[in-house]
């Protein structure tokens, strides 16, 4: 199946905002209100809010096929070009049942979403359709302080350009959440910035090209489980796999798990490439000493060169991309052509 990539969007252009995963803009409607002003400030562009994006957590887990309406009723409308998720959650693949890839196919419209996100972005590949594993519009682009300027950069390329181009890394990066959602006493409250040590990378020799497929760990782990969405194999082969983490902090081990069920699958070796997320040290709920959150990132970093090595030792993995659960971020193309360049250390998306 030809890979489609939906038309770049243009200033004065109306997008869809819709929830198809939890009701965090209804619990937090200053952070909403940002996103859109950003929208409309920054972008030029015309945001038009969707009956699911306003609900409740509890209306919208009682409500997939409402979700999955919305987002059918947003790719069909002809005057919509961009389809943008308020936040994600957690239990967005029950929605998938409900959802038809082909309408995304037949009407191709660019969507933005993260974490649980991550099951549309792989309903889309498994259509054929590109669409971004970022730019989210309540943790990214709504993100309290000032919009990132790399933020700004890279989004700017990924709603008005044909391709997001090379990356680069950030000047400095966070995983502080300081104002970010429920107090909107603390809605200018500037998160905590520390420089990018940059990339990190293990392994691998010549430029590989592929397929970049992937995004949130703990919803990879949920498709795995569930067995009814994966792609065939052999249409993995010579992808690049992208693995980010959410602020949930889970273990070495437990991350480590999610690898081994890929390789065992049969599935890890396929990739050409694997990118990995900046790592999050701290959550809405724990906030570590500096050295603990130092000793956790490199704990996962090495368990997950080492569980990627133990099926391909020759696989290049590149740690730290600005892109998943931190600030600022890139909108990686999920479906989108990347090469991986380990000799030249670049990353290039077509």
């Amino acid at each position: 199946m030809e890979t489609v990539t939906p038309p770049a969007m243009e200033r004065g252009d109306r997008v869809a905002v819709v929830a198809p995963s939890s009701g965090g803009a209804h619990d937090a409607p200053h952070v909403l209100d940002r996103g859109l002003s950003r929208l409309r400030e920054v972008f030029g562009l015309e945001p038009v809010v969707y009956p699911t994006a306003r609900q409740s957590d509890e209306f919208l887990t009682d409500s997939p096929r409402a979700r999955a309406a919305d987002l059918h009723a947003a790719f069909r409308d002809p005057d919509i070009s961009g389809v943008f998720a308020t936040i994600g959650g957690w239990e967005q693949i029950r929605v998938l049942r409900y959802f038809d890839p082909s309408v995304a196919r037949e009407h191709p419209t660019r969507f933005y979403g993260m974490s649980d996100n991550t099951n549309l972005n792989l309903a889309l590949w498994n259509a054929g359709v590109v669409s971004y594993n970022g730019a989210q519009l309540m943790n990214e682009l709504g993100v309290s302080g000032e919009l990132p300027e790399y933020t700004e950069r890279y989004c700017r390329r990924a709603f008005f350009e044909e391709s997001l181009g090379r990356l680069d890394a950030s000047e400095e990066w966070t995983d502080d959440s300081t104002g970010f959602w429920a107090d909107p006493a603390l809605r200018e409250a500037e998160p905590e910035y520390e420089t990018n040590e940059g990339w990190r990378w293990r392994g691998g020799d010549g430029a590989v090209t592929g397929r970049f497929w992937g995004g949130c760990r703990s919803i990879l782990e949920w498709q795995l489980a569930t067995d009814r969405y994966l792609p065939e194999p052999e249409k993995l082969d010579g992808a690049v796999l992208g693995l980010e983490l959410a602020e949930t902090l889970p273990g070495a081990d437990e991350v480590g798990g999610t690898l081994v069920s890929l390789g065992e699958r049969g599935l890890l070796d396929r990739f050409d490439a694997v990118l990995v997320g900046r790592i999050p040290g701290r959550s809405f709920l724990e906030e570590p000493p500096v050295e603990e959150r130092v000793a956790y990132r490199r704990r996962i970093r090495e368990r997950i060169v080492e569980c990627v090595g133990w099926y391909d030792s020759e696989m290049p993995v590149v740690l730290g991309l600005d892109w998943g659960h931190t600030n600022p971020v890139a909108p990686l193309p999920v479906g989108g052509l990347v090469t991986v360049a380990p000799s030249e250390e670049s990353i290039v998306f077509e």
